[in-house]
């Protein structure tokens, strides 16, 4: 099957289009056909091997496949023999990895129906993104209906789905962005937008119940003075930092937590057909639309990677993976 994959660790430019062996369908698999794959910053991390933690999962000493990608949406070619609830033709989105390819064979749990009114491009920007900003405010926040939320990156990728997911919870939220996403973070829903290059939100002098940080860009210290004393503070980098300062950044809110009133927490994002179907039915609600700013090919790839390395991306980048 076609491709694109790097055989060493390292920047994006290492990225090759090619021909790889179609995975094999297990027992509880199934064999899906993409038509799209959706980008996040973790996939940078996996193509560099850095920070070394992801190399538990991704190979060690070199890429066990090298395929970046684990979101997607496609259709259902084979399914194995202990698979309940999909058939040969299905039209589906989930996770897997190594998406950035023409199939993949992906765990029945981890796979759900195609949201009815996204086409596979919209579908495939939902599952980690998506995923991370359900689990922050259902699962961590168990954000409540009246709470304020402040939302750091409301206009990337898990920020957008943020600020969606969480006036369907009829919270107040504030987004931080730059003047220039404004208008997009309101038309999502949200009730105030502060431009960073104009106020400072950890020196407004407004507090909140929960604040989503996607973005650690300030002293713990400084967001903390707008978080209330009984609030919660969920820190959902994805700097990239690595050696010294990138556990030094994983740790700290761990180590402070006993020490304060306030909640300061990390969360592991575990993608479930449970919660995939909890997305598709925010999508027929009309509760949840994903926000696609580029859509790629297999063979742009690395510069969609290069551009997500820079924290400026507007909602989600797609890749386009065959013609539907």
């Amino acid at each position: 099957m076609k491709a694109i994959f790097a055989a060493r660790y390292g920047p994006p430019e290492n990225l090759r289009i090619g021909q790889v062996t179609t995975p094999p369908i297990e027992s509880a698999n199934v064999l899906v056909r993409v038509h799209a794959a959706g980008l996040h910053v973790g996939d940078c991390f996996t193509v560099r091997g850095k920070p070394f933690v992801v190399r538990m999962e991704t190979g060690w000493l070199r890429p066990t496949s090298g395929i970046p990608g684990y979101d997607f949406s496609g259709v259902v070619e084979e399914v194995g023999e202990s698979v309940d609830g999909f058939g040969v033709g299905d039209d589906v989105f989930g996770y897997c990895s190594g998406s950035c390819a023409e199939w993949v064979s992906v765990a029945e749990d981890k796979l759900a129906a195609k949201p009815k009114g996204l086409s596979f491009v919209e579908a495939a920007a939902l599952p980690t993104s998506a995923l991370a900003a359900l689990h922050a405010l259902r699962d961590v926040a168990k954000l409540q209906a009246g709470q304020s939320l402040l939302i750091n990156g409301a206009s990337g990728g898990i920020g957008t789905f943020a600020v969606q997911i969480a006036k369907a919870f009829d919270a107040e939220v504030t987004g931080v962005c730059s003047s220039s996403n404004a208008a997009l973070v309101e038309s999502l829903g949200a009730d105030h937008v502060v431009d960073y290059n104009a106020q400072d939100f950890t020196d407004s002098g407004h507090q909140y119940d929960c604040i989503l940080d996607n973005i650690e860009n300030r002293n713990l210290s400084e967001v903390r003075r707008a978080l209330r004393p009984s609030g919660t503070l969920i820190c959902n980098s994805g700097t990239g930092a690595t050696g010294l300062s990138f556990w030094l950044r994983l740790f700290k809110p761990l180590v402070l937590t006993p020490f304060t009133t306030q909640r300061l927490c990390r969360y592991l994002s575990v993608p479930t057909r449970k919660d995939l179907e909890v997305l598709s039915e925010m999508v027929g609600n009309g509760k949840l639309r994903p926000v696609v700013s580029e859509v790629h090919t297999l063979e742009s790839v690395a510069s969609a990677l290069q551009a997500l390395e820079t924290g400026h991306t507007v909602g989600k980048r797609v890749v386009h993976v065959i013609e539907t």
